[in-house]
This record gives C-alpha cells, sequence and structure tokens, in this order.
C-alpha cells in the first residue's frame, strides 16, 4: 500500500532557490550526504529530517570510456594549420580550427600502446611533458608543414574534459551466460552466471536520489573530479521516459546528462584513468551534485534505501543491441555481496567506486557550506527527447 505523500498543509514547510542562497550567503545553510539524510530519517522520521536538511548531496564514481579530452593549442611561428597531430603517441580529431584537438577517452585497444585521451588526462593532471608531433596543410597564411616538441598542461590555453555520459539515472547489473571468461567495458565476467557486476552506486547515486534528473539543466553547477564543473544537456543514452517506479525511480537506466568541467579545476588524486581487457582504456572520475529539499516529495525520493530500489540483470554474453533481461535485483541485495536468480547464488561486487563516490560527496557538502559551490537552481531542464535511438540501417 502506497504511503500518502505530505503536503504543505500537514506542517512541511516549501523551499525556494532564493532562500537557499540566502541560507548559504548567511552561512546558515544545512547539507547531509545523502547516507547522512537516510540516517537521520530513520532515526527522528521524514518530517524532522526535512526540516533539519535543506540540500542532500549525492555522488557517483563510476568508470566511463565514453567522453573526450578537448584541447586548443595556441599559434606556432611560423602558423600552422594541423593536419595530423599526435600528443603522447596518441591520435588527435584535428577539428576544424587550426589547433582544436579532441582525443576520445574510449579506445586504445591495440597493443603495446593502451593508451587513449583518459591516459593523456593523468598525464597531464601530473605535471608531465608529452611528446608532440604533428603535420601540417600548408597555406599561404599558414606555411608551416611540421611541428615538434614536447607539451605540458601549462603550454595548453583550453584544456577540458567532456563526458557524453557523466550522470546517469540508475545502471544496471551486468552477467554473463556463456562459458569461461567474458570481458566486458565494466570488467571480466565469469560464466555461465558465476559472478556479476553492477555499475551504480544506488541509493546515494545522483540518478536514484533525484529521479529524472529533474533538479538539473543546462548550465547546472556539478563537482567533478573535485573541481566545478557544469552540465552541458542532455547525454549520451538519454531516456527519460524510461520505466519507473510509483516513486519515480528509474527501473533501467534512464535520464542522462553530460557534464564538462576545465583541467585546471581537477584534482589528480580524483582522476584515475584505466584499462579493461579485451574492451580498452576508460576513465573513473567522482561527480557530486546537491539536491536541494524544496518539497517533501523530493525529501522522499531522496530518503529511499537500497532495499527500495532495483536495477535490472543483463545478459551481456548476446552480442545484441537488446540484452535478454533475466530479472531485477534490489540495492540492499547487491550491497551484500551476493544475490538469488533463479534459485542460484550469483557473487557480485562494484563496477564503480563507493569509497570516491563517498569522498567526492563529503567534499561537496565542504564547500556548500562554506560557500565555494555555487549553489543554483536549473534555468531550463534536460531535454525530454530520448538520445537512445537505434540505427536501423
Amino acid at each position: 500500500m502506497m504511503q500518502r505523500m505530505p503536503s504543505p498543509s500537514d506542517d512541511w514547510p516549501l523551499r525556494t532557490g532564493p532562500q537557499l542562497l540566502e541560507r548559504q550567503a548567511r552561512g546558515s545553510l544545512c547539507v547531509a550526504t545523502a547516507a547522512e539524510f537516510r540516517a537521520r530519517v530513520a532515526a527522528s522520521g521524514l518530517k524532522a529530517a526535512y526540516r533539519a536538511i535543506d540540500v542532500v548531496v549525492a555522488a557517483d564514481a563510476v568508470f566511463t570510456d565514453q567522453g573526450s579530452l578537448l584541447l586548443s593549442l595556441g599559434p606556432a611561428e611560423p602558423p600552422i594549420r594541423l593536419r595530423e597531430l599526435q600528443l603522447g603517441g596518441v591520435a588527435a580529431l584535428v577539428g576544424g580550427g587550426s589547433a582544436d584537438l579532441s582525443f576520445p577517452i574510449g579506445g586504445g585497444l591495440v597493443e603495446p600502446l593502451r593508451r587513449s585521451g583518459a591516459q593523456l588526462l593523468t598525464a597531464l593532471l601530473s605535471g608531465e611533458r608529452l611528446p608532440l608531433s604533428a603535420l601540417g596543410e600548408g597555406t599561404h597564411l599558414q606555411p608551416r608543414l611540421e611541428l615538434g616538441g614536447s607539451l605540458g598542461l601549462a603550454q595548453i590555453g583550453m584544456a577540458r574534459l567532456l563526458l557524453h555520459r557523466g550522470i546517469a539515472e540508475n545502471g544496471l547489473v551486468a552477467v554473463s551466460s556463456a562459458e569461461g571468461l567474458l570481458r566486458t567495458s565494466y570488467g571480466p565476467l565469469l560464466g555461465p552466471l558465476a559472478s556479476a557486476l553492477y555499475s551504480c552506486g544506488g541509493a546515494g547515486s545522483i540518478g536514484l536520489c533525484m529521479p529524472g534528473l529533474g533538479l538539473l539543466g543546462p548550465g547546472s553547477p556539478v563537482l567533478v573530479g573535485g573541481g566545478v564543473g557544469w552540465v552541458v544537456g542532455s547525454g549520451s543514452g538519454h531516456n527519460p521516459a524510461s520505466r519507473r517506479q510509483p516513486s519515480g525511480h528509474a527501473l533501467i537506466p534512464g535520464a542522462a546528462a553530460a557534464v564538462a568541467v576545465d583541467l585546471e579545476a581537477l584534482r589528480p588524486e580524483w582522476v584515475r584513468s584505466c584499462f579493461f581487457e579485451g574492451h580498452g582504456t576508460g576513465l573513473m572520475i567522482p561527480i557530486a551534485a546537491p539536491v536541494p529539499l524544496l518539497n517533501p516529495a523530493l525529501a522522499r525520493q531522496a530518503a529511499t534505501g537500497p532495499a527500495e530500489l532495483e536495477a535490472p540483470v543483463l545478459d551481456l554474453a548476446i552480442p545484441r543491441r537488446i540484452k535478454p533481461c533475466l530479472g531485477s535485483v534490489s540495492y540492499g541485495q547487491l550491497q551484500q555481496g551476493h544475490f538469488q536468480l533463479d534459485g542460484r547464488t550469483i557473487r557480485c561486487a562494484p563496477a564503480h567506486s563507493p569509497r570516491l563516490a563517498a569522498a567526492a560527496a563529503h567534499e561537496l557538502v565542504a564547500q556548500l557550506i562554506d560557500g565555494r559551490f555555487p549553489l543554483q537552481l536549473p534555468l531550463r531542464p534536460l531535454s525530454d527527447r530520448a538520445g537512445w535511438i537505434p540505427l536501423e540501417t
């Protein structure tokens, strides 16, 4: 039986963005992580917790290969119009401008290099100078044909990380029905149905504290790798019309947001490049976002616990666009390290970092309280147009 949703007439005060900004300016903004808020709800009830906390902080720290390292180089003497360029042994995609470069975060599967934009990113953040070699097209105004040397972050005019699917509303539980080891973008799976990896942190993740990503829109500030970044717009695979629980929480990967951050804002210890055998390179980076508790409905959604949230179990051994769904499992079960599926016990592990996500959440709490992080409601929501459109060719 569904519980009645509290209303303002029940003495649940509504909040507005300007009120929260005023409290932040006065130093009286009350902020808690999602885990702390749920603990307060368990101890004193939802109403008392809602009245005590203004903003909940949610966070994720997932692996991704959906992103780009964007660099813009300054002018050379004599000028060069780039045709090809390699930085640290990784080939760039040269843009329309004479020095606009893009390095995909994913890729790098070919041995022995095993490098892509992810490895370039961590190298630049650590202070390395990377070997640079380039060829030019040769024009009257840009006659130079070759460029060589080395490049560090201090010599790059604009350096930005763009994550095409930086925030997603829910994740999945990956299993394999095939015999032996299956190498995937989440890590290795042992089959048939002997191990599982789950890609979302569940309760406390941004998308499951904020169903539909309804408090995010283009320009919304988020904490990315320890620095202030921003939402660009809807992300890769954006699916706002996904199946949902009565509470509004997505039952499958739903809405998604793309985020960006300048490299100078990133903290190197929070940015991890990685390599998945059989799949290629990727990046782990924590992202945290504020969830302003404007009304009781938002508070109830943010207070939902792991036992009440579910993720689909998908068989990744089938090389098809639509993977067979073998059922669903609660995050409460996943966090125990095993779950039951058709009478079989399957061991599971996170394909993300709960420790990094918790650290990012606590960092954002501190920045919100002392005013270093801009608290801002979205000027417009994410698009309601689905971004998950299959190629029928």
